[in-house]
């Protein structure tokens, strides 16, 4: 299967389409055919990462009998999604995490990868709703917009009080024809070289809902819209508005991830007899004849191939331990990726409960550094189990982007007054206990840097890399990209050895209506040659 997003057969749902979609237009890339299983002596692969990325790659190389050990250099698996225990004032033991992910619709193969141990999703609860809320009381939903572009935006327009009639003249609709059809990688060759905020300043997007809807989206990437790539932003808004018709709505675990998710599938990959080794980060790899001989704490394996599925500081600092597994332009390469600014994830347990018709999850802006707002009571059983014992509700608040510069104890504070300003009835709460999370490892995605991000291949033929930092080709973001690029990663592996790859889906890979794109294709055109 070629990972450059190209040549895939489109396949409609009544065809074998994934399982849960409700897109008749999601795009099916076949796996390249080769044997059902490898033959003869199995290759042994090292998949070094145990979160999305690594368990796809893991779980997709021993499903076609490919001997694997997966290193993961944390106690658990699940990596930015991981949990553990901890225990409260009040005695309680709790799971904690790095904070809430919303899994849309659109989430194809990371669905498929949930569903070896989960086949009917029981384990996932879909949110009623994804409101937005301004802090000059403007607000947004999703709940009753139409599903299917060109309508949901139509929908979203009218029904939204950051769009008003005297705005729409104002717009630069052929500046905005880049969003009617977005294609990987002609979205980056465009636009790279903008920023998020230039380009909705370009198409003079009402200034309401430039800061409710976009800058919410954006921030989602971790960063400042002034620091992130157009390109980036505009794939988002194909992949969960413009482009399907999987809609705004998504679903959450409804235990902590250990239990919904890694637990499972870390089950799952030892019944493939894959060797998981958490606690074991890998030191060093070297090559070795066709292959790596690759080295932890107390273990030196020979390998046939690698699948780097780590951060980009991991992926840094292996690299610059590794010299001789790539050439110099990609360790060149890998050397100049950046991390995003840090974020905060603060979850407080209170002694009462907030309002009964206060949300699951809540996107909001204007209210400083918050980001959203979480009552986990709402989806999260073990929540629920502790609220309804003590009384109370957890509560979980992000911030986004914050400078590295900042007084953290302050802005820990910050955000819980900011909370009091969205939901006034926890003024009166007591704090039974928190926990505050403070991390900087997700990926950044500035302006002009799409070519330097690592692709899924490699100058050695053996060795691939995996993550939501890697280019695939394909209009995949966030969550769904680690899991992407850790089938591709493996199916890239199966094609060298003669093994049948496995199927990938994606959102449609261009703009839906002919009309639009055609319209878009003339303004390209047009632009390019006034250059």
């Amino acid at each position: 299967m070629a990972a450059s997003g190209r040549g895939g057969a489109r396949v409609r749902r009544a065809g074998g389409g994934p399982p849960d979609a409700r897109d008749r237009r999601a795009h099916c890339f076949p796996g390249r055919p080769g044997s059902p299983r490898v033959a003869g002596e199995p290759p042994v692969a090292a998949v070094v990462g145990g979160g999305i990325a690594g368990i796809a790659a893991a779980t997709a190389l021993a499903e076609r009998g490919v001997r694997v050990t997966l290193f993961e250099r944390d106690q658990v698996l699940g990596g930015r999604l991981a949990g553990w225990s901890t225990t409260l004032e009040d005695g309680s033991t709790v799971t904690m995490s790095r904070g809430f992910h919303a899994f849309f619709r659109q989430y194809y193969n990371l669905r498929a990868l949930l569903r070896r141990t989960d086949p009917h999703q029981t384990r996932m609860t879909r949110l009623p709703d994804y409101p937005l809320w301004h802090a000059d009381g403007l607000k947004d939903s999703f709940r009753h917009v139409p599903r299917t572009p060109p309508w949901s935006a139509l929908g979203f327009a009218v029904a939204s009080p950051t769009f008003r009639l005297r705005d729409l003249p104002r717009m630069n609709a052929a500046g905005a024809l880049p969003l009617m059809d977005v294609r990987v990688p002609d979205v980056y060759d465009r636009l790279d070289a903008t920023s998020a905020h230039d380009f909705l300043a370009s198409i003079r997007f009402p200034e309401a809902a430039h800061h409710l809807a976009f800058e919410v989206f954006s921030r989602s990437f971790f960063a400042d819209p002034r620091r992130l790539s157009a390109a980036e932003m505009v794939l988002m808004f194909h992949i969960y508005f413009l482009g399907s018709a999987e809609g705004l709505l998504f679903d959450v675990p409804n235990e902590p991830f250990p239990t919904a998710l890694w637990n499972p599938l870390g089950a799952y990959l030892e019944r493939l007899g894959v060797d998981v080794r958490c606690s074991t980060p890998v030191e060093h790899i070297a090559p070795h004849g066709d292959g790596f001989r690759v080295t932890a704490p107390g273990l030196d394996r020979r390998v046939d191939a690698c699948v780097l599925a780590l951060d980009t500081g991991g992926l840094q600092s292996l690299a610059t331990n590794s010299p001789a597994i790539a050439d110099a332009s990609w360790h060149q390469r890998v050397a100049r990726l950046r991390t995003a600014p840090p974020f905060l994830v603060s979850r407080l347990w209170l002694d009462r409960p907030v309002r009964s018709d206060r949300p699951g999850f809540l996107g909001t802006s204007g209210f400083g550094s918050l980001d959203n707002v979480s009552v986990l009571e709402r989806w999260e059983r073990e929540a629920l189990r502790w609220s309804r014992r003590a009384g109370g509700s957890v509560i979980e608040l992000h911030a986004y982007a914050v400078d590295e510069n900042a007084d953290r104890a302050a802005v820990q504070e910050h955000l819980v007054q900011q909370l009091h300003a969205v939901y006034p009835e926890t003024r009166g709460a007591r704090i039974i206990d928190a926990r505050h999370e403070w991390r900087a490892d997700c990926p950044l995605f500035p302006v002009g840097g799409y070519a330097d991000r690592p692709a899924v291949r490699t100058s050695h033929p053996h060795l691939m890399v995996a993550g939501d930092l890697v280019r695939t080709g394909l209009p995949v973001a966030l969550m769904e990209r680690a899991a992407t690029s850790g089938m591709l990663a493996a199916n890239a592996l199966l094609e060298r050895w003669r093994v049948l790859g496995h199927t990938l889906w994606t959102v449609p890979v261009r703009g839906r209506n002919r009309l639009l794109r055609q319209f878009a294709e003339r303004h390209r055109r047009h632009t390019d040659s006034g250059r």
